[in-house]
């Protein structure tokens, strides 16, 4: 995949996924990639909305169990120590590489980067020739250092993501944040539903799995994509969760033009089942 050389030269779009707010400030991040030379900034959020549908409709059908396969560090612990798992796995785009195909729709001559929280999203990255480059949060506060880019800079401006808004998907980094915006209560009863965060408890359930369980809602890390090994904040769990729920409440108070909203339509046209298992 190659590393990405700063000053940008050509046309990026970026992709944030929406766990960020963990690490950097919001909306200051935007100026902040801006000024790294990035000419697009948007969010993953769109890119969950669309695979939730896909899972709505999967899960209305499924009479077997179906696990989850946002997040590769799961997916990869599956392929490697329990491929007898492998047919459990949703054949469904993760929220990135759904986000990589709504965005080469729409700007067909960039770039696409995306950045993580997570090093298992280099690995996914790889095995799709439609994401060019990952960055990891680490990697991009060191970044903005060695560039002289810092937050205090734009703190009274006030700016956009650039498209593709949506702002119930921003739970998503949250443990079972696919769960609670899927739109499941009419397609599994309560118990059908199984979360588990930390690959620990994870590989428990599939060694001895509960056969009442029709939905496996499962990510890698502690607390879900907020205790990724790439990020930077050393805070509890529960604080950095406090961080997501209060991005969700003041995005539901921004006013955004139609232009930028997260419209199905904005996706015509785009299969997100993927064939990578």
């Amino acid at each position: 995949m190659g590393e990405l050389i700063f000053p940008l030269k050509g046309k990026y779009v970026v992709m944030l996924a929406p766990s960020f707010v963990v690490d950097f400030s919001y909306p200051q991040i935007i100026f902040q990639l801006k000024e790294l030379g990035f000419d697009k900034v948007v969010e993953l959020t769109f890119g969950a909305k669309m695979i939730n549908r896909d899972y709505h409709k999967k899960l209305k059908t499924s009479k077997g169990l179906v696990i989850s396969s946002v997040c590769p560090g799961i997916v990869e612990t599956i392929k490697e120590k329990f491929p007898q798992y492998k047919k459990n796995l949703i054949s469904v785009d993760s929220p990135m590489v759904a986000m990589a195909r709504i965005c080469k729709k729409t700007y067909p001559k960039h770039k696409i980067v995306f950045i993580s929280p997570c090093n298992f999203k280099k690995v996914e990255a790889k095995q799709y020739k439609i994401i060019d480059f990952v960055i990891d949060y680490k990697e991009l506060k060191d970044i903005f250092t060695k560039r002289n880019i810092f937050e205090k800079k734009f703190v009274k401006k006030k700016i956009l993501f650039d498209k593709f808004y949506n702002d119930y998907t921003k739970i998503y980094p949250l443990s079972g944040g696919l769960s609670k915006t899927a739109n499941l209560d009419n397609v599994l009863k309560c118990d059908e539903t199984k979360i588990i965060d930390g690959i620990g408890e994870v590989i428990k359930f599939l060694n001895r799995p509960d056969k009442k369980i029709k939905f496996l809602d499962v990510t890698f890390c502690k607390g879900g994509c907020i205790g990724g090994p790439c990020v930077n904040s050393k805070l509890p769990i529960p604080i950095r969760k406090r961080k997501v729920l209060n991005y969700m409440k003041k995005s539901l108070n921004e006013d955004i033009p139609e232009n930028k909203k997260g419209l199905i339509e904005k996706a015509k046209g785009i299969s997100f089942k993927s064939n990578i298992y």
